[in-house]
């Protein structure tokens, strides 16, 4: 099992369908899991999906319409009732602090003490490696950016014509310089990963931002653009739109979710072709209960081969 992937809970927008739950989304990311948007029936997605309170450390809000967090109740209450002991950060907007507090206790339960509350505010702002940036809907909504900090790989052949082994490789990670020798010497920069979340929106700088160079992006298509007054005016994106945002921002993989009612699954066909009109990357229409894994790192340049082009290998 892949430890960075997206394991979709719900799919559907304001209303749930027969085949579509309201939204929810948990990004497995070593470790840790980051829940998005959990609207009405996510505890029990969560169950289908082979997903427990345990693996909730992070709840993250993009704004208090219904569809994106009326399964708050059920998920406070059961990492209450499942006894988490890990500390689990919740990250919503701080215009709607009175909204999290009636879903946070919605109902009589043995409370748990795990749960910290980080309301965001301003244009950007960020809670450890979760970035929040604000977009534009009828409501005040955030889209999240989940960074990996840039790192370094080590050259063997640089420390080796250095003379640098052993202990002296940790020493020379740790402080920087080893016998005079720096680690821009020996190393190279490896890339962060990440993945952006983009909900309930119009176009706007601040979806551009966060899908940039994102390995993995999640984003709202809730209309075709047959529709795109309807969605300017409800502050939607459509696929089409969806498609310049991953084609401009250089997205890997690109995820659309959050489709109106009006759409079956027959529909999907068209939400691709919009969305080729500007992307050629990988798309994935996203359904209830399928996971999508997070793209493998992008090679270095150490790690092409000679007269190989530095392609994405998901593509």
């Amino acid at each position: 099992m892949s430890s960075r992937e997206l394991v979709v809970l719900g799919t559907s927008s304001a209303v749930p369908t027969r085949h579509r739950n309201h939204n929810g989304y948990l990004l497995r990311w070593d470790g840790q899991g980051f829940l998005f948007d959990p609207g009405e029936g996510t505890q029990r997605q969560m169950t289908y999906a082979g997903v427990s309170a345990n693996d909730v450390h992070w709840i993250c809000l993009t704004h208090f319409h219904g569809d994106h967090c009326l399964g708050v109740p059920g998920i406070v209450q059961r990492i209450a009732r499942d006894k988490v002991r890990h500390p689990v950060r919740a990250v919503f907007p701080a215009s709607g602090e009175t909204y999290w507090r009636r879903l946070r206790h919605a109902a009589a339960f043995a409370d748990t003490a795990v749960i910290s509350e980080h309301p965001v505010s301003g244009d950007v702002s960020s809670v450890g490696p979760v970035i929040a940036r604000r977009l534009s809907h009828p409501v005040e909504s955030y889209g999240y950016r989940v960074q990996e900090p840039l790192g370094r790989r080590m050259l063997p052949e640089k420390l080796a014509a250095h003379g640098i082994r052993g202990p002296e490789v940790g020493e020379l990670q740790r402080t920087g310089s080893v016998r005079g020798v720096t680690l821009a010497e020996c190393s190279e920069p490896k890339p962060g990963q990440s993945v952006a979340f983009v909900m309930d929106t119009r176009l706007c700088d601040s979806v551009f931002e966060l899908a940039n160079g994102v390995d993995l992006l999640v984003i709202e298509a809730t209309f075709l653009s047959s529709e795109a007054a309807l969605a300017k005016e409800y502050g939607h994106l459509t696929a089409l739109e969806a498609g310049l945002v991953a084609a401009d921002a250089g997205v890997r993989r690109l995820v659309l979710t959050h489709f109106s009612e009006r759409y079956g699954f027959d529909d999907e066909p068209a939400f691709v072709e919009e969305v080729r009109r500007h992307f050629d990357g990988e798309v994935v229409p996203a359904r209830d209960l399928t996971r999508v894994p997070v793209p493998k790192r992008r090679p270095t340049a150490s790690q092409v081969r000679p007269g190989q082009a530095s392609q994405d290998p998901a593509k």
